[in-house]
C-alpha cells in the first residue's frame, strides 16, 4: 500500500519546481502582470542576488512556467512573464500564500 501511495503522490514533483526562498516570490510577482524586466524584477526583490534571480528565473523558464522575451536592442531587453501553463499555479500559490499567512498569525498567539 505505501508503494502506491509514493507512486501515486505528486507533490514531491510540484515541490522539485517550486521550492526555494525565491521562486514564489518571483511567481507572485509576475501573476500580478503581464510581463516585467528583469531590473524592475529585481527592485521588487531587493534582497535577491542578480546571480540567484537569474538561476531562479531559468529554472522556472526550463520548466515553461514563465516565458523570457529578448529584444535585438542594445542594451538588451529582457522581459519575463507567465506563460498560460504557469498560470494554472496561480490558484495554488494564492492558496498557499494565504495559508501562510493564518500560521504566522496562529503561531504568533501562542
Amino acid at each position: 500500500m505505501e508503494d502506491q501511495v509514493q507512486n501515486y503522490c505528486q507533490i514531491s514533483t510540484s515541490l522539485e519546481i517550486l521550492v526555494g526562498k525565491w521562486k514564489p516570490v518571483i511567481l507572485l510577482n509576475l501573476l500580478s502582470v503581464d510581463y516585467l524586466r528583469f531590473s524592475e524584477l529585481k527592485r521588487k526583490i531587493p534582497d535577491i542576488t542578480q546571480k540567484m534571480l537569474t538561476k531562479q528565473l531559468r529554472e522556472l523558464e526550463k520548466e515553461e512556467i514563465i516565458y523570457r522575451k529578448v529584444y535585438p536592442e542594445v542594451p538588451p531587453k529582457v522581459e519575463y512573464g507567465m506563460t498560460s501553463y504557469g498560470r494554472t499555479l496561480e490558484p495554488i500559490l494564492n492558496d498557499m500564500h494565504e495559508w501562510g499567512s493564518r500560521h504566522q498569525l496562529r503561531t504568533k498567539n501562542k
